[in-house]
C-alpha cells in the first residue's frame, strides 16, 4: 500500500486494469448489492434538496419508495446509503435506457444542466471504495464478479484503475493528490522493470 496525505491506496489501484463496459454489464452495479450507494452526510443533504427537480423523472417504484422512506437509509452495517427498492434492491435513482442499460437519474439531470451535483462520489469512483478511519482513508479496489468484462476491456486497452478513474479521484482528493498518485504509479512500474541482481 502507498500513503499519500493519509490516504492509504492499495497497490491494486495502480496495477490492475479496468474500464467499465456498459454494453456488457448493463450498469448492474446500480441494481445489485446488499445496500444502496454509500453517501457522505453532505451528499444526503444535497440529494434531498435536488429531489424536487428530478422527482418526476424517477420510476413509479422509485417515487413510492422515496415517499415512504426518503432518499437515504442506514444499511445493515450502519452506513449511510441511497434508499433501495424493496423488490429489486436497485437504487431508487436507477433508470433504464432503450438498450436496457441502467443509469442514474441524478447524473442524467446533471448532464442536462438541471442540477450541479453529478452523483454520489462513491458511484463516480466505483470500483474504488473508500473507508474512512479517524486518521486516514483506506482507498481499495472492490473486486466484484459483475465487473469481469470491465477487467477484460481494461486489459485489452491497458488502462489502470487509477487512470480510468482520474476525474472522480481529482473530484475527491484534488489535482495535486492525483499527480502524486501518478508519480507513485510510475515509480512502482519502473521498479518492476529493474531486473533482480
Amino acid at each position: 500500500m502507498i500513503d499519500i496525505d493519509n490516504k492509504i491506496v492499495h497497490f491494486d489501484i495502480l496495477e490492475k486494469n479496468f474500464i467499465c463496459d456498459l454494453s456488457k454489464c448493463k450498469g448492474i452495479c446500480c441494481v445489485e448489492g446488499d445496500s444502496g450507494a454509500p453517501l457522505e452526510e453532505k451528499e444526503a443533504e444535497i440529494i434531498e434538496k435536488l429531489l424536487p427537480t428530478i422527482y418526476n423523472r424517477l420510476t413509479a417504484e422509485g417515487k413510492s419508495e422515496i415517499d415512504k422512506k426518503g432518499v437515504w437509509m442506514i444499511d445493515i452495517e450502519g452506513d449511510l446509503t441511497t434508499t433501495i427498492l424493496k423488490n429489486s434492491g436497485a437504487c431508487v435513482f436507477t433508470q433504464y435506457d432503450d438498450k436496457g442499460i441502467a443509469y442514474c437519474a441524478i447524473e442524467k439531470a446533471w448532464e442536462e444542466g438541471l442540477v450541479d451535483f453529478r452523483k454520489p462520489i462513491s458511484c463516480h469512483l466505483y470500483p474504488i471504495r473508500i473507508k474512512k478511519y479517524n486518521d486516514f482513508d483506506a482507498v481499495n479496489y472492490d473486486v466484484w464478479s459483475i465487473c469481469k468484462d470491465a477487467i477484460k476491456l481494461g486489459d485489452k486497452k491497458n488502462v489502470k484503475i487509477y487512470q480510468f478513474l482520474k476525474e472522480p479521484l481529482i473530484r475527491k482528493y484534488g489535482e495535486q493528490w492525483y499527480e502524486d498518485l501518478c508519480s507513485c504509479a510510475k515509480l512502482l512500474e519502473e521498479n518492476k522493470e529493474v531486473p533482480n541482481k
